[in-house]
């Protein structure tokens, strides 16, 4: 289990075991070369969004010009008394979603 500094929702948020071994399984392009974009991600993100498909779920994302020739890196967070990571991937194109803050 590893905690990770979110600014934006002024609280830690955990990345179980069990969420990082669905990662790496899923998404193996992410885990474990680019973990640290994860942490940078949550840290200090280009946009928040709301996800259209889970209630409690925000999608972090932050764009990274060395990851894969450019690519996002999304984090979904579940907030539900507690902030955990439910999933984390890469994209080209963010997925949709209520913008709930974007970087100046």
């Amino acid at each position: 289990m590893e905690w990770f500094t979110c600014p934006y929702l002024n609280s830690d948020v955990v990345l179980s075991d069990e969420r990082e071994q669905h990662i790496a399984v899923r998404h193996p392009d992410l885990l474990p070369v680019y973990r640290h974009t994860i942490a940078a991600t949550l840290f200090d993100p280009d946009q928040v969004r709301q996800s259209k498909r889970i209630s409690n779920a925000l999608l972090f994302s932050r764009w990274f010009d060395e990851v894969r020739n450019g690519k996002f890196v999304v984090v979904i967070i579940i907030t539900d008394g507690r902030n955990w990571i439910i999933t984390a991937y890469m994209t080209k194109v963010l997925a949709e979603g209520d913008v709930l803050w974007t970087r100046n």
